[in-house]
């Protein structure tokens, strides 16, 4: 495995500039724009390269790695009345608090 393949690189459409657009999530922010989205990939590697280059030229520590594999629980933290909220929600739906919030946050990132 390459030291790149480490890092999560995006290449999403934007509106705003009307071209694909390439980053590295809490590292690298939009630093590639293009027509196509597979040469702006390209070229998102290319760049990551170089950051990794100069972080082991300058002896400076890389971020942490971002392309990982995920369990599928994280601890959320929403205080006592969203808490009891979304519990009275969940059973009115008839639904565990888990599948009420799961589903409400797939809805949330269109998924």
């Amino acid at each position: 495995m390459k030291t790149s393949d480490r890092f999560l690189k995006i290449v999403e459409w934007s509106n705003e500039d009307g071209c694909y657009v390439g980053s590295v999530p809490g590292w690298i922010g939009p630093c590639c724009h293009g027509e196509n989205e597979a040469e702006v990939y390209k070229e998102l590697c290319a760049v990551v390269d170089e950051w990794i280059e100069f972080y082991e030229k300058e002896g400076r520590p890389l971020p942490p790695p971002t392309a990982r594999s995920y369990s599928g629980k994280f601890v959320l933290r929403t205080g006592p009345d969203l808490h009891q909220a979304l519990s009275v929600r969940a059973l009115l739906e008839g639904e565990s608090l888990n599948t009420y919030v799961v589903r409400a946050l797939r809805k949330s990132v269109g998924g």
